[in-house]
C-alpha cells in the first residue's frame, strides 16, 4: 500500500491570545493525548500517523473554520471528530482507518467475514479448493478489520446499501461476496430455493395460474 501519512491534530486548552493566557491545565486535553498515543500503538499500529499537538487559544480560528470551538478538539485529516470532552478511542480508530483506506489501495487477496457466516465458510472453501492463498479478516473480533471493510465497501456499493459478509478482494480487485467469487473460481453454486421466496417464485406463479 502507498505510504500516505494520516495527520491527527489535537488542539488543547493552552496558549495565549493578546492579553489572554491559559493558566489552568486541561485534564481532558491530557487524557485525550494519552488516548491518542495509546491507540496509535495498539489498534492503529501499522498505519502511518503524524500527531500534531497545538495550543487552542493561540490558533483558535483554525479549528473554528472546521467547526471546532471547544478544546480539546481532535481532528483527522482536517475533519473534527471530537471536541469538548475526552476522546473516545473507538471514534479515533474508525476515523483514522477510514481516512487511510480512502488514500491507499488494496493489494493481494483478502476475505472479510465472521465465524458464524455460512457464506464466509463457502467462500473460504472456494479459495482453498482453487489453491488461492488469502488473508482472512474477522470483522467481529477485530474492530480494525470492521472499520476497514466498511470504509472500502461503502464507496463501491453506495451508502444506502447494507453491507454483508463475506467481502472479497482478489489480486487487489473487489469481487463482492461468495456467489461472485464462485464465478471467478468456476465453482458451481447450489440454488437455495427457500431463500428470497416471494409471490413471483416459480411454485407461487403456478398456484396463481391455476387460481385464475
Amino acid at each position: 500500500m502507498e505510504n500516505h501519512r494520516i495527520v491527527v491534530t489535537l488542539f488543547r486548552w493552552a496558549g495565549a491570545w493578546g492579553p489572554f493566557k491559559v493558566n489552568i491545565p486541561c485534564g481532558e486535553c491530557s487524557l485525550s493525548k494519552d488516548v491518542i498515543l495509546d491507540t496509535l500503538s495498539t489498534e492503529l499500529a501499522g498505519i502511518p500517523v503524524d500527531l500534531d499537538i497545538r495550543e487552542w487559544l493561540s490558533e483558535w480560528w483554525k479549528p473554528l473554520l472546521k467547526g471546532g470551538w471547544h478544546a480539546p478538539i481532535v481532528m483527522v485529516e482536517g475533519k473534527v471528530i471530537a471536541q469538548g470532552h475526552a476522546l473516545n478511542r473507538g471514534v479515533l480508530t474508525q476515523a483514522v482507518i477510514e481516512a487511510y483506506s480512502h488514500t491507499t489501495a488494496v493489494t493481494g487477496n483478502h476475505l472479510f467475514g465472521k465465524e458464524s457466516c455460512p457464506h464466509c465458510k463457502r467462500a473460504k472453501g472456494y479459495l482453498e479448493k482453487a489453491g488461492i492463498s488469502y488473508t482472512y479478516h474477522d470483522v467481529v473480533k477485530n474492530s480494525h478489520d470492521l472499520y476497514e471493510m466498511l470504509a472500502r465497501v461503502k464507496p463501491i456499493i453506495g451508502p444506502k446499501t447494507p453491507i454483508t459478509v463475506p467481502q472479497i478482494w482478489i489480486e487487489g480487485d473487489y469481487i463482492g461476496g461468495a456467489d461472485q467469487l464462485s464465478k471467478i473460481v468456476h465453482q458451481h453454486v447450489t440454488p437455495n430455493f427457500d431463500r428470497g421466496k416471494c409471490s413471483l417464485s416459480p411454485e407461487n406463479r403456478k398456484v396463481a395460474e391455476y387460481s385464475a
